[in-house]
């Protein structure tokens, strides 16, 4: 099959890799000049002037993210060199908090509790015997929950050392709002899943470099087309094909954002038959319907600053100050992971207010938490960078209509708005086509 891909982001170019492989030529479209969507390199300067590499904000990847890592494989990205593998670790500069030993799961994990510091032993028995409670009910609950009702056994330390920065991380969703029963797929798979499923990822190369631009070559070695600079503005049915800018396709994937996929879509329908119309409208209405939350990324240098492992957990406040706002939840070393030496990235998940007062804000933290004075590089705020993950959240279906589709960390599926997730829509996506191509008639 000839199949046109509109976007050229982590799922765009997942998809174009999934369809090369089944078989079908695949040719992606991307508006921009560059591709990577969300989760791509930056160009910066440090304070120094030195030309320096960002992304566009901060991402990690865990063990549990299978599909992403067979992506990885297939194109070629190796990755003991591209990815830093740790067990799960969620310190703070204090050396107090959660690091799991290298063993399996879930002896790793019950090894990190007993053994988690400054935690007493109410603490560790109440994460113990909630943990316990959701394996034993299958990680299911009412779909009505969020993750601070469910975790109401915990003691005060785990919710705010453990859960809180968890949920944020995974969901980009505060846990008083954030579903509790996608929490639980995603401590289902990492926590007790598969040998290696907690292990932190820490990326070593820049995210365009990661899969991006090694999808491109390896989908151009195959035979397909990337087409970039190339808006679609002309999508329509013909018959059981598609003309996509005046060319014949057998079927379209949307890849692109969700506020993009809409605004396309509805011009679409605007020239398509009632009953594709009609399935469209419903889509974007659903879609429409979302919420989003933002996630910024303060990039802050300072000769020689150093952290003593390559990530650390922040705290909320500081006990010289509580009402001070401390935004970030997590700080890398980028100086540890093949970035320059002196280079910090300051993650601010579900992140609120004005640019300049939240990078104001991260820069005292790190003074104050980590005792270092930096300067500011880049502040880069992506403010729909995930949909709100709250419970009982009705997402927009992959299927349209025969023939064309949409994927995206947005659409229906049992992750948040991840890679993972991005990446296992793509998957679906091509394998529906696939599907109905060798349905009999």
């Amino acid at each position: 099959m000839k199949i046109a891909i509109i976007g050229a982001g982590w799922a765009g170019m997942a998809a174009a890799v999934e369809a090369t492989q089944a078989g079908h030529q695949a040719i992606v479209f991307e508006a921009a000049h560059a591709i990577g969507g969300r989760a791509r390199a930056v160009n910066s300067t440090l304070p120094d002037g030195t030309p320096v590499t960002l992304d566009n904000g901060q991402h990690i990847l865990i063990g549990a993210y299978s599909e992403t890592l067979r992506l990885l494989r297939r194109v070629g990205v190796p990755q003991d060199k591209a990815l830093l593998r740790q067990p799960m670790t969620l310190q703070f500069p204090d050396g107090l908090g959660l690091r799991f030993p290298a063993w399996p799961a879930p002896l790793d994990a019950l090894a990190g509790i007993l053994s988690a510091r400054g935690w007493g032993v109410a603490d560790k028995w109440s994460l113990l015997r909630v943990a316990t409670g959701w394996q034993v009910r299958g990680f299911q609950c009412a779909a009505s929950l969020s993750v601070s009702q469910l975790c109401q056994g915990l003691s005060r330390r785990v919710m705010t050392e453990l859960i809180e920065p968890l949920c944020v991380s995974a969901l980009n969703t505060p846990a008083e709002r954030a579903s509790a029963q996608v929490f639980l797929r995603v401590m289902q798979d990492s926590l007790f899943g598969a040998p290696g499923g907690s292990n932190l990822l820490l990326p070593r190369l820049d995210l365009s470099a990661l899969f991006p631009d090694a999808a491109a070559r390896w989908l151009t070695e195959q035979g397909g087309q990337l087409r970039l600079g190339t808006r679609v503005d002309s999508v329509l049915q013909a018959g059981t094909q598609w003309q996509v800018q005046g060319e014949v396709f057998d079927a379209v994937i949307f890849a692109t954002s969700a506020s993009e996929a809409v605004r396309a879509l509805e011009n679409i329908a605007q020239e398509a038959p009632d009953s594709l119309a009609n399935n469209i409208y419903d889509w974007t209405r659903i879609t429409r319907a979302l919420q989003f939350e933002a996630i910024s990324t303060v990039y802050a240098w300072g000769p020689g600053a150093a952290l003593p492992q390559p990530m650390l957990t922040l705290r909320s406040h500081t006990s010289a100050d509580p009402t001070r706002p401390a935004p970030a939840q997590f700080v890398f070393d980028r100086g540890q992971l093949g970035g320059p030496h002196g280079l910090l990235a300051f993650v601010v998940s579900a992140s609120k207010g004005d640019r300049g007062a939240l990078q104001a804000q991260v820069l005292v933290q790190a003074e104050q938490q980590l005792g270092l004075r930096l300067h500011a590089v880049q502040t880069i705020v992506e403010k729909r960078a995930t949909f709100a993950c709250t419970p009982g959240l009705q997402r927009p279906a992959q299927h349209i209509a025969p023939g064309l589709m949409v994927c995206g960390d947005y659409v229906a599926g049992p992750y948040p708005a991840t890679l993972e997730g991005a990446v296992r829509s793509a998957m679906t996506a091509v394998q529906a086509i696939t599907l109905t191509q060798r349905a009999p008639a």
